[in-house]
């Protein structure tokens, strides 16, 4: 296996991508190329193919973003899962080829195969949950209508901002870039993500997808008050019955907007979609508040694999 070989991720591989997301269709909300694609600058993605399999993987993430678990030094080559028919097979082998390594983002079913084969004792692997990367999935017609008291809150706020604002929502066009880019960079200032490095990069990621809209494909909307953008949010289909939130913002002066917008979005897109996948809350209270108010029907476990 050489890593030589790994290339940066780039536009041109969309329909490669695609191709391997067809056949095997993902749950967790990493593997669309969207995602890949406006977070590659981050991570410093690479990627190459090796037995019918994506590998995907950071020389520098490691070094430059985060500790690896089990060694004061940073010269570890972070992967994500292989995309294949046989992932669990390939992360055997990479750990019997290259020792420095730690592989994110695991999903359940991988790890649970892992830990079946012969190899994993012996090479002294470990699966540990990474709750902060869970994925929280709802089901789309109970976050769609929020009936009932568990919803109260929600249903408030949605209810606060239908009756005290003139809105239009709009379908994300070409002709709505700019008015999202605008309200990012009002949400940016008011969050001083300048002096935030995860902040930071999730500008230049969503930046990244909004001026690549087009070719990516993804559906979005804008919620606008007066013709001031509001919140905007985009997505696209995860696999066959579940859409895939890849981000949300709502200014703060609009009360109920992000209710709003989620609302909205949902009424106008993805229709076949059975269920919605927000992402993760990466550990922020926050976050995880305002994930866990919409009541997730179950969690999306990711793993990360290591060697003692």
């Amino acid at each position: 296996m050489n890593l030589s070989l790994g290339k940066p991720i780039e536009l041109t591989d969309k329909s490669q991508f695609d191709e391997y997301f067809s056949k095997y269709p993902p749950e967790s909300s990493e593997f669309t190329f969207t995602n890949l694609f406006m977070w590659r600058n981050y991570y410093n993605f690479l990627f190459f193919e090796y037995k019918d399999h994506i590998i995907l993987f950071s020389k520098d993430y490691l070094k430059k973003r985060k500790q690896p678990i089990n060694s004061d030094t940073q010269d570890y080559i972070y992967f994500f899962p292989p995309i294949g028919p046989h992932p669990d097979r390939i992360i055997i082998e990479l750990f019997e080829n290259i020792g420095n390594i730690e592989i994110h983002r695991v999903p359940e079913n991988i790890c649970e195969k892992l830990t079946k084969h012969e190899k994993f004792n012996t090479l002294n692997l470990v699966c540990i949950e990474d709750r902060n990367n869970g994925d929280y999935v709802y089901n789309k017609d109970e976050i769609l209508n929020l009936a009932g008291n568990k919803y109260r809150q929600n249903r408030r706020w949605l209810e606060k901002f239908l009756n005290n604002y003139e809105y239009d929502f709009r379908v994300l066009t070409e002709d709505f870039i700019e008015k999202c880019k605008e309200l990012q960079l009002e949400w940016c200032v008011i969050r001083a993500c300048t002096e935030d490095e995860s902040l930071e990069a999730e500008q230049e990621a969503i930046y990244e997808a909004l001026n690549n809209f087009t070719i990516l494909g993804f559906s979005g909307g804008l919620l606008c008050v007066d013709d001031k953008c509001a919140a905007y949010t985009f997505g696209e289909m995860l696999n066959e019955n579940t859409l895939v939130i890849h981000i949300e913002k709502a200014h703060a002066e609009y009360e109920g907007a992000y209710q709003a917008v989620n609302n909205f979005f949902l009424k106008s897109c993805c229709i076949d979609a059975i269920y919605v996948n927000r992402e993760q809350d990466l550990g922020i209270e926050r976050l995880r508040r305002a994930k866990e108010s919409y009541k997730p029907i179950k969690m999306i476990k990711k793993y990360i694999v290591y060697h003692m």
